[in-house]
C-alpha cells in the first residue's frame, strides 16, 4: 500500500471510531457545550464586575458578578466531567479495534511460510496501540475543548466589544494555517521516528535472543555496532523531529500572543469607539484565559500526539496488509473449485529424517469424499496438513484445481478449505461468536441449520443459546469438538479437511456428522478414526509409510493386505482406534493413487 494509501486508510480508521455511535457522539457533544459556559461568560463577567462594580465604588457588586464567574467555573467542570465519561464509550470500543487489526496483521504474516518473524508485531500491539489509545483520547479532549472555548470567547467577543473580535479571529486564522500547514512534513518525520524505533526493537530482540550464537562467534562487536547504529538512527529522527518545533512556537505567537499586543496597541482606539475600561480588559481575559490557554494546548497537543495518532495508525493499518497479496485474492471459491490434486509430493520432519509422505501423486475431484487411513503415526495427520496449505512439501506440488497453494496467502487460502484437527479449539467469548468465528455474514437461520444437522442443538440449550458465554474448560472434548464441526459446517470454504475431528464423539454422533458434511455442496477429506468413516467415504487411501493405495472398500479389500488387516482390528475392537504404525521399512517405489 502506498504512502498516501496508508494515509487514507488511516483517517478511515479515526472516521470509523464514530460509525454507529451517533448517540454518544452526541451526548459527548451537548456536555460539550455545557464546557463552554465559562469561555462564553468570562470576558463578560469580568467587563460587568470593572465597570458596574468596582470602577463606580460598589465592591460587593463587582464581588458578585465574580462570584457568578465563579459559578459559572463549575458548571463548566461539571460539564467536563460528563464529557469525559462520554469520551471512553467511543475511545475503548476504538482501541478493541485497533487491537484486532494489529493481532489479525501479525497472524497473516506468520502464517505465510516465506514470512519473516515480525518482533515488530509486539511493538505495535503493546506500545503503538496503547498510544494510539491514549493521543486518540487526548487529541479528541483537547480538540473539542480548543474548538468550544475559542468558539464561546470569540462569540463572547463579539457580543462585548465588536472592533476587538477582527484584531483576535484573524492572527487566530493565521497562527492555525502556520501550524496545519507544516503538519504534513512534521508527520513524514514521526513516521521515520516510528520506523527507527521498531527498527531498533528488531535488532535487539535478534541480538538478545542470540547472545549464545554471538559469544561462541566472537560477534560481539558486530551485533555491538548493529545496535549503536539503529540508536543513532532513532537518535537522528528524533532531533529531526524537534527542529519542527519552531512552527508550533510561531504558530503561538501569532495566534495567542499577537492578538493580545494588537489590542492593547488599538485600546485608545476602541475606546474612543465606546469600548469601556471593564470592556477592554474583558477583550484581554477572553484572549488571555480564552483562546491563548486553549490554542497552547490544541497545538501541543496536535503536533506531538496528534502526530503519533495519524502515523501510527498508518503503520497499525499499513502492517495488516501483506505485500503483493492483494493480486492474488480471490473471491468466493465454487465448489468446482474443490479439488484436490498432489504431485510427486515428499515431506519430511528434517534434512536427515526418513520421508513421511514420498513422492505421492493423488487426484480428489470436486465433490468427492475421501477417506484417509492407516495405522496411527503413519502420517495421515501430515498429508492433512499438507493438503490444507499448513505444511509445504519438500518437493512436488499442491493444487486446488488450478490453484497453487503455496501462492496463496493465509486469507485465500481460507476461502478454498477448512480444517479441523483433533483438538477442538475455541476462544473465550459466546456460543454465536465461536460458531460465526468462520462466517461472521451468517444469520440466525444458518445457525439453526447447521446444529440441528450436525445434533449440537441440546448442547446449545445446555450452554444457554446462542449468546452465552463459552468456557472450553467445563465441556467434555465431544462437546468442543461439536461445536467447532459446526463452525466448520458454516464456513464458506468449499474443501472441508476433518483431521480425527470426530474421534471424541460416539459413532451415532460421528455418522451423522459425517453425513451432514457429505451432503454439503464441495469436497470432504476425513481422516478415519473408525472403519464407520472408511464405509462412509467414495473412496479411501491406504497409507502404510511405503505405499499408498487408494479405492473403494470392496477393491482395497481385494487389493490391500493392510486394509484387510486394519479392517480386522476396527471389527475386533469394536470400531475402536487405529492401531500404531510399525516401524519404517525402506522406501518403495512411488505409489500411484492418480
Amino acid at each position: 500500500m502506498t504512502s498516501i494509501g496508508d494515509r487514507q486508510a488511516a483517517r478511515r480508521l479515526l472516521r470509523s471510531s464514530l460509525h454507529g455511535r451517533a448517540r454518544d457522539v452526541l451526548r459527548w457533544a451537548c456536555w460539550s457545550a455545557v464546557e463552554a459556559v465559562p469561555a462564553f461568560l468570562t470576558g463578560r463577567l469580568v467587563a460587568w464586575a470593572v465597570d458596574r462594580g468596582f470602577l463606580r465604588g460598589h465592591t460587593v457588586t463587582g464581588l458578585e458578578y465574580l462570584g457568578l464567574l465563579a459559578v459559572s467555573v463549575l458548571v463548566g467542570t461539571w460539564g467536563t466531567r460528563q464529557s469525559y465519561q462520554r469520551l471512553a464509550s467511543i475511545i475503548e470500543p476504538f482501541r478493541d479495534q485497533l487491537v484486532s487489526l494489529a493481532v489479525r496483521g501479525a497472524l497473516r504474516r506468520s502464517a505465510i511460510p516465506s514470512a519473516e518473524a515480525e518482533t515488530a508485531a509486539v511493538a505495535r500491539l503493546t506500545q503503538q496501540v496503547e498510544i494510539v489509545r491514549e493521543v486518540y483520547a487526548s487529541s479528541l479532549m483537547y480538540t473539542q475543548e480548543f474548538l468550544i472555548t475559542s468558539v464561546g470567547a470569540l462569540v463572547g467577543l463579539l457580543t462585548l466589544i465588536p472592533g476587538a473580535f477582527v484584531l483576535v479571529l484573524g492572527p487566530l486564522l493565521l497562527g492555525l494555517i502556520v501550524f496545519l500547514s507544516a503538519l504534513g512534513r512534521m508527520a513524514i518525520v514521526q513516521r521515520s521516528s516510528i520506523l527507527a524505533d521498531e527498527r531498533l526493537s528488531e535488532s535487539a530482540s535478534s541480538v538478545c535472543g542470540g547472545l549464545r550464537d554471538v559469544a561462541a562467534c566472537g560477534g560481539e562487536s558486530v551485533a555491538g555496532r548493529t545496535i549503536d547504529e539503529r540508536i543513532a538512527e532513532q537518535a537522528d529522527a528524533t532531533i529531526h523531529l524537534a527542529r519542527f518545533q519552531a512552527f508550533r512556537s510561531l504558530a503561538l505567537a501569532l495566534g495567542g500572543w499577537l492578538p493580545i499586543v494588537l489590542i492593547l496597541v488599538r485600546a485608545p482606539w476602541l475606546a474612543h469607539h465606546g469600548a469601556s475600561t471593564g470592556a477592554i480588559l474583558g477583550a484581554l481575559v477572553y484572549v488571555m484565559q480564552g483562546v491563548l490557554p486553549a490554542l497552547q494546548t490544541f497545538v501541543g497537543t496536535i503536533g506531538d500526539g496528534g502526530l503519533w495518532l495519524l502515523v501510527t495508525l498508518q503503520r497499525i493499518v499499513q502492517a495488516t496488509e501483506i505485500p503483493g497479496s492483494a493480486a492474488r485474492r480471490p473471491g468466493a471459491v465454487p465448489a468446482s473449485d474443490a479439488g484436490v490434486r498432489l504431485a510427486d509430493v515428499t515431506f519430511s520432519f528434517g534434512r536427515e529424517a526418513d520421508p513421511v509422505i514420498e513422492r505421492l501423486g493423488l487426484v480428489v475431484p470436486p465433490g468427492d469424499h475421501l477417506a484417509i487411513v492407516g495405522p496411527s503415526g503413519v502420517g495421515k495427520s501430515t498429508l492433512a496438513n499438507l493438503i490444507s496449505g499448513i505444511l509445504e512439501p519438500d518437493e512436488g506440488e499442491v493444487r486446488y484445481s488450478r490453484q497453487l497453494v503455496s501462492e496463496l496467502d493465509p486469507e485465500a487460502l481460507a476461502r478454498y478449505r477448512v480444517l479441523i484437527p483433533q483438538e477442538a479449539y475455541l476462544f473465550s467469548g459466546t456460543a454465536r461468536e465461536n460458531l460465526l468465528y468462520l462466517n461472521e455474514s451468517g444469520t440466525d437461520l444458518d445457525l439453526d441449520l447447521a446444529v440441528e444437522q450436525l445434533g449440537a442443538r441440546a448442547l446449545l440449550d445446555r450452554l444457554g443459546g446462542y449468546e452465552a458465554r463459552v468456557k472450553a474448560s467445563e465441556l467434555s472434548a465431544g462437546e468442543r469438538q461439536l461445536l467447532t464441526l459446526v463452525r466448520a459446517s458454516l464456513a464458506s470454504a468449499p474443501l472441508v479437511i476433518l483431521d480425527e475431528a470426530t474421534c471424541h464423539l460416539d459413532p451415532a454422533a460421528e455418522a451423522r456428522v459425517e453425513e451432514a458434511f457429505a451432503r454439503r455442496d464441495g469436497t470432504l477429506i476425513v481422516v478415519a478414526h473408525r472403519i464407520s468413516s472408511a464405509l462412509r467415504a467414495r473412496h479411501i487411501l491406504v497409507l502404510d509409510g511405503h505405499e499408498a493405495l487408494l479405492g473403494t472398500h470392496a477393491e482395497l479389500l481385494e487389493r490391500s493386505e493392510l486394509y484387510r488387516d486394519l479392517v480386522g482390528h476396527w471389527q475386533a475392537n469394536g470400531d475402536g482406534e487405529l492401531p500404531p504404525h510399525p516401524a519404517r521399512r525402506r522406501p518403495a517405489p512411488p505409489p500411484l493413487c492418480t
